[in-house]
């Protein structure tokens, strides 16, 4: 552990918050967003998502059950940055290999601990995320001037494409596990790992395709579905991806997409999608099916949503037939799924595979494979 050098936490409005390097130190810069989760850092860390972005834990104290080569959602941490309140100092789980902190080390992850975590919180949450750096080592001796102005130098989340960044650079397929039923192809925006075991023990073969991939590609592919994952950045910055998926949708190929892919599904049908103020992000997040009117509990973690009325039944803008608003947030009213009534696709906003959980929606994994299987029945 870094022990008690100092650093210090610096906001783009000019906020300072300093306390003890955690990690490895020096210098990171990314947009500061804040995680309600009380469990499951290291799924947070390694989600793909969070690229670009210094990660605010409001769990006040972090680390405690170590880290493991199981529990990692990708190969390596995303996050630019880590911040905690109480970094634990042991490890205590028979789960764990090694500690938190030799993972943050190990990954050049530069956080800072021992700030009011909940105050910066409160602020993000009044003023929204921005950018922000965290400063350690010699960097901390920068002056306050100096530490801002590189703060306020660094690149903005709206207009960001972040795909290449966390997508795969080779294709590869997961095997589906028991009967099989058919194969998705999954376009990897920052794609987490249970994900694809969810997918896979549905009876899927999941070929997993780079984000630069073309429609002829997928298409010569002949999947049963098409899959797009979660992933960071702006989908206003995706153009590609979005006439990607209109091709495959006219094509009659049945959908699926989760958070960047709602969003990118929501601007294939026509709607924009806009910054929310400081976003969504933990796994304690409810949501409202209203089909069912269920309230789940969902992991989520995005910054951007889709633009469109939480009621009544819409024609999409961009010619694909009737779209409804099938789910949406008790917090904030956000749109947080879409049920394309003339075609087969549907998508959620939030992480159906809930690794560190909850798995009130797990049932969607299965919706899309019975979704899948009515096609073939159709063609049959």
């Amino acid at each position: 552990m870094a022990g008690f050098e100092p650093a210090v936490l610096v906001l783009e409005d000019g906020k300072r918050y300093v306390g003890r390097a955690y990690g490895a130190t020096g210098r990171t810069l990314g947009e500061a967003v804040f995680a309600t989760g009380m469990t499951g850092y290291q799924e947070t860390l390694t989600d793909p998502s969070y690229a670009g972005q210094i990660v605010l834990m409001t769990a006040p104290h972090i680390g405690n059950t170590g880290t493991n080569d199981e529990d990692m959602e990708s190969r390596r941490i995303w996050v630019a940055g880590y911040v905690v309140r109480e970094p634990s100092r042991i490890v205590s789980n028979f789960r764990a290999t090694r500690s938190l902190d030799d993972d943050l080390v190990a990954g050049g992850v530069v956080g800072i601990s021992g700030i009011d975590t909940r105050a910066v919180t409160r602020h993000i949450r009044s003023a929204g995320a921005m950018r922000s750096g965290i400063f350690s080592g010699p960097d901390f001796e920068l002056s306050d001037s100096e530490q801002l102005d590189l703060v306020r130098s660094g690149a903005e989340m709206s207009g960001r494409n972040l795909s290449a960044e966390v997508s795969t650079p080779e294709p590869f397929t997961v095997p589906a596990v028991g009967d099989r039923i058919g194969s998705v192809a999954v376009l990897d925006l920052g794609v987490k790992a249970s994900t694809l075991a969810y997918l896979a023990a549905r009876g899927f073969d999941v070929h997993v395709l780079p984000q630069m991939v073309s429609a002829t590609d997928v298409l010569e592919l002949e999947p049963s579905a098409l899959f797009f994952s979660n992933g960071p950045g702006d989908p206003s910055a995706s153009d590609r991806h979005v006439a990607l998926l209109q091709e495959v949708l006219r094509a009659g190929v049945p959908y699926f997409g989760i958070c960047f892919g709602n969003q990118l599904l929501g601007r294939a049908l026509g709607f924009g999608t806009y910054k929310l103020p400081f976003g969504h992000r933990g796994i304690n997040q409810p949501v409202l099916d209203k089909s069912t009117g269920r309230v789940e509990i969902t992991s989520q973690n995005h910054g951007f949503a889709v633009d469109a009325p939480i009621e009544g039944i819409i024609e999409s803008p961009a010619g694909f037939g009737r779209v409804e608003v099938s789910h949406f947030s008790l917090n904030d009213n956000v749109v947080e799924g879409l049920n394309c009534l003339d075609l087969n696709a549907f998508s959620v906003q939030y992480h159906p595979e809930a690794a560190a959980g909850p798995h009130d929606a797990n049932y969607l994994f299965d919706r899309f494979r019975d979704m899948v299987l009515s096609t073939q029945g159709d063609a049959e």
